[in-house]
């Protein structure tokens, strides 16, 4: 049933495609969301909540999208845990984590990572959020704003509509959810799946305007063959008063895991370089000015 859901639409991830990834520290090989050694849970809101932290230094939230886990960062993991104390959770009714016995909702899902922070005692963490995980990390930024450092959002929406998502892939969730056999929907599992995968039709629901009460500074990503909307990414970014963009060329909504290289540095270098103010004109000229001088020189 998971696989058949993740090969119809993609935003729903497989922690299986992370497979076995090997630590940066020797050569044991790491199954990252399925890792006794790092994973511990605390409970929030009646839930039981699987989470994993590796390395040291700077907490980094990481969180991951629809229908995913730990799992789906088991490219990133290996590559901020050498810099930042990372700190990763199945999100509720999904991965490892208990089922809840209400609705889904963002939100929920938003205050369970702040309970984690709680938990953990972290104080303010760098965020970076994928997918349905970007939701998250900037309703951090909006319900939470005391937690956060700097945010990453890479191929967040802020409505359900064919105006922030791809038609297509709207129209491929309510086929795959009509199709869902009754025997398959009447299991707990199918239930689970069911739960998670009609929360993209429903939600999420935010007003732009909020957006404007994060003042961390944030860095909006998507690529130029995204699953969510070119111009919907850059009214998300155009409402962020402390906002940066980025659009990776010849690429998907899964540049984490097909290019995470690319993805890993583009994010180490927001989280490591300080927000400065940018004069889109004054900043042209004095740039225009001081290639000239450097040209004159003999």
């Amino acid at each position: 049933m998971k696989r058949a859901i993740v090969a119809i639409f993609l935003v729903l991830w497989t922690p299986l495609v992370a497979g076995a990834q090997s630590n940066t520290r020797d050569t044991t090989p790491v199954r990252y969301g399925a890792n006794p050694a790092a994973g511990r849970t605390f409970t929030h809101d009646g839930l039981t909540l699987y989470y994993e932290t590796y390395g040291s230094g700077e907490p980094l939230l990481l969180i991951h999208g629809n229908g995913g886990s730990i799992g789906d960062f088991a490219a990133q993991i290996p590559f901020f845990r050498t810099r930042y104390r990372v700190i990763a959770m199945d999100s509720r009714d999904q991965g490892k984590s208990s089922d809840s016995s209400g609705s889904l909702t963002y939100e929920k899902m938003t205050d369970d990572l702040a309970a984690l922070l709680d938990h953990l005692n972290t104080g303010p963490v760098n965020v970076v959020g994928w997918s349905d995980g970007g939701i998250e990390a900037l309703l951090l930024g909006i319900r939470h704003p005391q937690k956060v450092k700097k945010i990453v959002a890479m191929a967040a929406n802020l409505n359900p509509t064919d105006k922030a998502v791809q038609p297509e892939i709207i129209a491929g969730v309510k086929k795959m959810i009509a199709d869902i056999p009754a025997t398959v929907r009447n299991t707990s599992q199918g239930r689970r799946e069911l739960r998670v995968i009609s929360i993209v039709l429903e939600q999420p629901n935010i007003d732009p305007r909020a957006l404007e009460k994060i003042i961390a500074p944030t860095l909006v990503l998507a690529s130029d063959h995204d699953l969510i909307r070119d111009e919907h990414t850059v009214e998300i970014y155009h409402h962020l008063p402390n906002g940066r963009l980025a659009i990776f060329p010849s690429a998907t909504h899964m540049i984490p895991f097909d290019d995470p290289a690319t993805f890993n540095s583009t994010v180490e270098r927001f989280l490591r370089t300080p927000l400065v103010t940018i004069d889109r004109v004054n900043d042209v000229f004095k740039s225009l000015e001081k290639m000239r001088a450097t040209q004159a020189r003999p």
